[in-house]
């Protein structure tokens, strides 16, 4: 009579394991609902936030453009227009978007966390927060290393190619802020990758001496990656580029290298 009456205790769509209920596909369904819908609200409060501080962050976002114009030693040769009657609404989107997804990114990294965590063995539950701590912290250095360095870096070169050719450069405003966006966003995405390089040795998926055998193919792949994010053709940017995303794989290499030999030092006690 016990037993009938836990098992009629149990939803329907559910079963009941160890004493634990089993979430349904709908019910799966409906957490994945909320968990997108609190990502939402996350990315609206940081628009609304940057809607209130847009002065402050445009004279930020400004600030790679400047100082490119600075050291390009001609601040004369460069002129920002717009040619469009859209011009300005898409700048208010592309600096609204940017800066949402920038404050949001912490709450999406944790809400998703939150969502999987159950369907996680204890293993791959040691994983959850160091690799979202990771992540936020690669995706940063990424944005940061765009932000402060190949940005800047970028509008010199330009200027300086102009002024050699005696041009002047006649930069639009909403595709430098579509600039900002895709390098912004593209460099910090490509930082991701030593985290899922040690996610991968981690679960034993590849060993370390296999990343080590590709390497010449991982110097070709950040090689085009740099080529992807970089706007401008020049060797000098690609190199900046490929540089920091090369040394990321020879980091989670030796990374690996330590972790493995932990784990057979581990093994053998």
């Amino acid at each position: 009579m016990d037993m009938e009456q836990k098992m009629t205790d149990v939803p329907e769509g559910q079963e009941a394991i160890g004493g634990e209920k089993v979430m349904g596909f709908l019910d799966h369904l409906e957490e994945l609902r909320v968990t997108l819908f609190k990502c939402v609200v996350a990315f609206v409060v940081g628009a609304v936030v940057v809607a209130v501080f847009f002065d402050s962050v445009k004279a930020v976002l400004d600030w790679p453009l400047e100082q490119g114009r600075l050291r390009s030693g001609h601040p004369e040769a460069l002129e920002v227009i717009t040619h469009t009657l859209m011009a300005s609404f898409s700048v208010y989107i592309s600096i609204g978007f940017l800066g949402a997804i920038t404050l949001a990114m912490p709450f999406v990294l944790f809400f998703f966390g939150q969502f999987i965590s159950p369907a996680l063995t204890s293993r791959e539950k040691r994983l959850l927060v160091p690799g979202g701590l990771a992540a936020l912290v690669l995706f940063s250095a990424g944005g940061a290393f765009a932000f402060f360095l190949l940005l800047p870096s970028v509008v010199d070169v330009s200027i300086t190619a102009n002024v050699d050719l005696g041009a002047k450069l006649m930069l639009s405003l909403d595709s430098w802020y579509s600039t900002v966006t895709w390098m912004v966003l593209g460099m910090g995405m490509a930082f991701q990758f030593p985290m899922i390089i040690q996610i991968v040795v981690f679960l034993d998926l590849v060993s370390v001496g296999a990343l080590k055998r590709w390497r010449r193919f991982a110097f070709v792949v950040c090689m085009v990656a740099a080529a992807l994010i970089t706007p401008t053709p020049d060797p000098f940017n690609m190199l900046l580029c490929t540089a920091p995303l090369y040394l990321l794989y020879e980091a989670a290499i030796l990374v690996a290298v330590l972790y493995t030999t932990k784990l057979s030092a581990r093994s053998r006690a």
